[in-house]
């Protein structure tokens, strides 16, 4: 029986810290962290994630500034609000909710986000810095993963991770932050071959591919540690990538869903926004 990998207890250590930091501010008559949200549109998915986002931000002293714009908007208008936020000396960090409707260019838009705000590496800047090795934010969701994996004090040094899911946001970045604790990483897609027998090799499988169910006990052996990256809701339900009760019975450690992976990427994101200020 292996054990559960668990997300709030880790990222309550990361909180107490930022509630340390914002405190000390404080007290010092210094301005303290800011956040800024900008959500296109009325999806119900990126509301809850704001109001969380919200939520987790002022209850460690943070200030947060929520803009919710209409679907209708145009791209320029939707630009004009971003350089509005760059100008803005006491927002410090700047998040956009994806995806954006498609009238307007993504790309484009997030390319207009101030580098040194950009708290979720949605820029072309942070990204190439991040590939390079040089500072940058990181990627929320691939740092939680990290962090919990280095939480179990295991040496990634040389083990062998499979990361199943290649997308810019979690799947690439994940893979190239294994690569920077030396791992030995094998990138997985919808198109990989003997995905059971490649899985069952690794000693860190990451399932990033949104497909509720999918990992069973069969993808993993004694050793591994699972990180469940999917959420996906089945009848009212966040459900992950991996039949948690199956495969905790074999693997070593295994993330839940919900608990797990995504109970650290808001405190992730707020940790950036400690960052950019500093």
């Amino acid at each position: 029986m292996g054990e559960v990998i668990n997300g709030k207890e880790e990222s309550q250590k990361y909180k107490d810290k930022i509630v340390r930091f914002v405190s000390e501010r404080k007290k010092k008559g210094l301005n303290i962290p800011c956040v800024a949200s900008i959500t296109v549109g009325d999806d119900g998915g990126s509301l809850y994630y704001v109001n969380n986002q919200k939520k987790v931000s002022e209850s460690l002293g943070l200030k947060f500034k929520s803009i919710f714009l209409d679907e209708s908007i145009t791209g320029e208008e939707l630009i004009s609000t971003i350089e509005e936020l760059n100008k803005d000396c006491t927002v410090h960090g700047i998040m956009l909710q994806l995806p954006l409707p498609n009238h307007i260019d993504a790309k484009l838009v997030t390319s207009k986000i101030n580098a040194n705000k950009d708290i979720d590496s949605l820029t072309d800047i942070n990204t190439g810095k991040f590939y390079k090795g040089e500072k940058a934010f990181i990627p929320c969701t691939p740092r939680s993963i990290i962090n919990l994996i280095k939480s179990l004090n295991i040496d990634i040094c040389g083990k062998n991770a499979v990361v199943i899911g290649r997308s810019n946001i979690v799947g690439k970045p994940t893979a190239q932050l294994l690569l920077n604790e030396n791992a030995t990483v094998t990138i997985c897609h919808s198109r990989t071959q003997n995905l059971k027998d490649i899985c069952k090799k690794a000693d860190i499988i990451v399932s990033a591919i949104g497909r509720p169910g999918f990992i069973t006990s069969e993808f993993v052996s004694e050793k591994s540690v699972v990180i469940d990256v999917g959420t996906t809701v089945v009848d009212g339900k966040l459900r992950g990538d991996v039949v948690f009760d199956d495969v905790i019975k074999k693997a070593a450690y295994v993330t839940p869903v919900p608990g797990g992976v995504g109970a650290m990427t808001t405190t992730m994101l707020i940790l950036n926004v400690c960052e950019a200020l500093k």
